[in-house]
């Protein structure tokens, strides 16, 4: 069950900012920050089950009102920037919706546990020789 990323790009809200950090005349004047904004309460292209999902998952992200914030001012250009945002935002929402396999529980073999008791009692024999000796 995956979602359409057309549907979904069409609900993120994209706004631009100054990029902090050291750069000079570049960074005190272009806006290549790119931040998106997308609210999972009210997005129509995803359904009830995948809503509750989402919203257990990216739990930590979500703000009060349930909107996810992204940012991205890696590169100078804010082109690449909004790619990138782009990009992350589709992949976090994407591995949020998998669905994590059971994990069967395995015995331990007895030939493992029985080597590893075997293992025990020549250690104790080898420590237990290395004490005094009475010759009394």
């Amino acid at each position: 069950m995956t979602i359409d990323h057309t549907l979904l790009l069409k609900e993120v809200v994209f706004s631009t900012s100054r990029s902090g950090g050291a750069g000079g005349q570049h960074v005190n004047k272009v806006e290549s920050k790119v931040s998106l904004y997308w609210n999972l309460l009210t997005s129509p292209s995803i359904t009830s089950h995948q809503r509750a999902q989402l919203a257990t998952k990216l739990a930590n992200r979500l703000n009060k009102e349930g909107v996810l914030q992204l940012d991205a001012s890696d590169t100078r250009s804010q082109v690449k920037n909004k790619e990138l945002v782009t990009q992350r935002f589709l992949t976090l929402v994407e591995n949020a919706l998998k669905v994590d396999k059971k994990r069967i529980a395995t015995k331990i073999p007895k030939s493992k546990v029985l080597d590893r008791l075997d293992r025990k009692k020549k250690n104790a024999q080898k420590k237990s020789l290395r004490g005094r000796i009475d010759f009394d």
